[in-house]
């Protein structure tokens, strides 16, 4: 359970990392303000759509690292059962 927390904890501390760049660009170059009600809206959307994003990136590398790692756990059983059968 403590490494999945860790994984938590790293992926919320890179959110927060992209969130500051992210504000910044937006107030830089469309102008929006983030103490008027349409500003806050538009930077909430804008980053949920964002995150929404980055989650489906981030799914996509999920399962290719699953998928790479489960081919590459089958070979190396075949091989383990290679050197057994020669023993």
């Amino acid at each position: 359970m403590g490494k999945n927390m860790d994984l938590i904890q790293i992926l919320l501390i890179v959110i927060i990392g992209m969130f500051i760049p992210f504000l910044g660009s937006l107030i830089i170059m469309f102008d929006v303000s983030p103490f008027s009600t349409d500003g806050l809206l538009t930077i909430a959307s804008t980053f949920g759509y964002f995150l929404l994003i980055f989650g489906l990136e981030l799914g996509v590398v999920y399962v290719y690292f699953y998928s790479t790692n489960a081919i590459a756990q089958k070979k190396i059983d075949k091989e383990v059962d290679k050197r057994k059968k020669k023993e």
